[in-house]
């Protein structure tokens, strides 16, 4: 059973409406898998690990001619109408020999979402191209020897710093997405060759078909050295896709849709069943994608328009239409992996202090309110709700940038980058969702968070979302208010004789205006509210170490009550921080062991009867 609280985001002090964003907390003991109902079989899988493109060593040689590619797609049995008719249909030169221009083809975004509507209309077709075998037979080491060749990369006679990679089906990866070039708005299918892999020691069939198609793919650009080809963004498996910006290593992910995380039945994992990328030249600047996604409860069609840098962005346009009405469908939802953290103090055989790929949910509410909620590894399934309207910004974040923090050479966790969502336009009223799954291993994401709209997206009719995710490595960039810089909680304390439990929650805030006000301490204060129980006492003390203060406050529940608390520092006038807010339950009371029942004199338990 869900046990429902709200957290109070102090209306009153920082000018905002009754209709602040609150927090609902919710906690129960099934343990679901945030990125797939149940964790892979492998339990050696690290995304993160995966060999990222950039990181080859081998030297880019020429790339076959893309006519060559062409010819081969001409003779492929799957080609589509538009494909054929731009290989038949050449109009002849011009008198004086000059090449003609270019017919201008008819995809679009629009078209993609014309697509979409169609397929909602219909039911859900499972269906998907039966695999070889030997592909299927795959495990995680045997599939990460098949490498797409670099050599082979798409795009290098297009004159942009952009190419395109391509990933092969097998392992998990069993259905195919159609991919697509588009090139003067002609869709032009990809087909498949070995020609494209090495296969290293993956153990495969020596022919495979044409029409076999591909998990998803990569681009790299120069994003970080411009004699360097890294890694910019990828999409593969399921809706998923993650991005870098500059000097990032891969951590977390975004996804076109969620649905289902954390609910009552198995979360639902939307696919693209189709993409397209509009092949750029060497006049472009950003990178433009496009996605069809279909599952049993919804379609949609997708525009990603990605801007490389030192904050990369992608601008999204998201047209959904429901087959159904769906209670919890997440928009705009990022996935993570949080083990353990800075205020985890149990015993653990891990030499690294810190393992996760974000810290924190930062929200930036429809009233202006800034909140960071650390994420936490919690022991039970827990989902916290922030009821908002019109949201200006949430995401999750790597706050902590320090490698002695993390201390790990492979992973390096303090590289990963944060995505920040701004949504465009008003959303209305809804809900940011942070779902926290418990985990034991790295390697499976157990972090979501997303927006559910408060009513259910109407069957059959289009919703479009707007919103741009940008990588950020610092909160800093966000806004100018002091911000925390860690948080801990200490063990619990048991009154027996009040029936009550009290634990200690200590935050440390630097940044903005706060090193100003360390020459007169006394002039910050900090307020607090709990959803339940009481504030038993305040501290708030100079860190000059921080360049800030530190906030300490003790919380009393009853045992087996639950609470939100939320706090920030402020002068007599203004709020000097964001607002750090968490979630504790109170262990409930252990019921006394039983007593032994006493034997009668000569029964089984008195000696002298066992020697009879």
């Amino acid at each position: 059973m869900f046990a429902q609280l709200v957290v109070f985001v102090f209306a009153a002090f920082k000018g905002t409406s009754p209709s602040a964003p609150r927090c609902r907390t919710a906690s129960c003991d099934a343990t679901r898998g945030a990125r797939n109902s149940a964790e892979p079989k492998v339990s050696t899988i690290r995304p993160d690990h995966r060999d990222d493109l950039c990181q080859r060593a081998e030297p880019l040689l020429a790339e076959p001619s893309r006519r060559v590619i062409l010819a081969a797609l001409a003779s492929a049995a799957a080609l589509s109408a538009p494909a054929r008719a731009q290989d038949s249909g050449r109009p002849p030169a011009t008198p004086n020999n000059a090449p003609p221009e270019p017919r201008r083809g008819s995809f679009s975004y629009e078209a993609v979402v014309k697509q979409a509507r169609e397929l909602a209309a219909r039911p859900f077709d499972a269906t998907a191209p039966d695999l070889p075998e030997a592909l299927k037979a795959l495990t995680y080491d045997s599939y990460r020897e098949i490498r797409f060749r670099r050599d082979k990369a798409l795009w290098r006679e297009s004159g942009s710093d952009y190419r395109l990679h391509l990933f092969h089906l097998g392992f998990l990866h069993d259905r195919p997405v159609q991919m697509h070039d588009v090139v003067d708005g002609n869709a032009i299918p990809i087909p498949y060759s070995m020609a494209l892999f090495e296969f290293g020691k993956a153990q495969v069939p020596q022919k495979l078909p044409v029409s076999l198609g591909f998990a998803g793919f990569a681009v790299t650009t120069t994003v970080n050295d411009l004699k360097r080809q890294d890694e910019l963004i990828s999409f593969l498996g399921a809706s998923y896709f993650r991005f870098l910006g500059r000097g990032h290593r891969y951590g977390l992910s975004a996804r076109a849709l969620a649905i289902d995380v954390g609910g009552e039945q198995p979360e639902e994992f939307p696919f693209f069943r189709s993409l397209w990328l509009e092949r750029p030249n060497a006049q472009s600047v950003d990178l433009v994608i496009h996605g069809l996604v279909d599952s049993p409860s919804v379609s949609g069609a997708f525009r990603f328009v990605v801007s490389p840098g030192q904050q990369t962005s992608v601008a999204v346009t998201a047209t959904i239409i429901p087959r159904k009405p769906i209670a919890r469908l997440g928009i705009a939802p990022l996935t993570s992996m949080f083990l353990a953290g800075e205020g985890d103090r149990e015993q653990r055989t891990d030499f690294r202090p810190e393992v996760h790929d974000s810290d924190g949910l930062m929200l930036n509410t429809g009233n202006g309110d800034w909140i960071w909620r650390p994420i936490r590894n919690p022991k039970v399934l827990s989902i916290s709700s922030f009821q908002d309207r019109n949201p200006r910004g949430f995401g999750l974040i790597q706050r902590d940038r320090e490698f002695g923090h993390y201390q790990d050479l492979e992973a390096h966790y303090h590289a990963r980058p944060g995505y920040w969502i701004e949504p465009a336009g008003e959303w209305g009223e809804g809900r940011v969702d942070l779902i926290e799954i418990p985990t034991q291993n790295e390697a499976f994401d157990n972090i979501v968070c997303c927006w559910t709209p408060k009513e259910p997206l109407p069957p059959g009719q289009p919703s479009e979302f707007r919103y741009r995710i940008r990588t950020i490595s610092t909160t800093e960039t966000l806004h100018a208010l002091g911000q925390v810089q860690s948080s801990f909680a200490a063990g619990e304390v048991v009154d027996e004789a009040a029936g009550q439990v009290r634990r200690r929650f200590i935050v440390d805030f630097n940044a903005g205006d706060l090193e100003y006000y360390l020459s007169d301490p006394k002039r910050v204060t900090v307020a607090t509210a709990v959803s339940r129980g009481s504030v038993a006492g305040t501290i708030v003390d100079a860190n000059v170490a921080a360049k800030g203060f530190r906030a300490i406050v003790d919380v009393t529940l009853r045992p087996g009550e639950s609470t939100d608390l939320s706090l920030f520092l402020r002068t007599a006038k203004h709020a000097l921080t964001e607002t750090w807010t968490t979630s504790w339950a109170a262990a409930a009371p252990q019921p006394a062991p039983p007593q032994p029942a006493s034997a009668p004199p000569g029964g089984a338990t008195d000696p002298a009867a066992s020697r009879n």
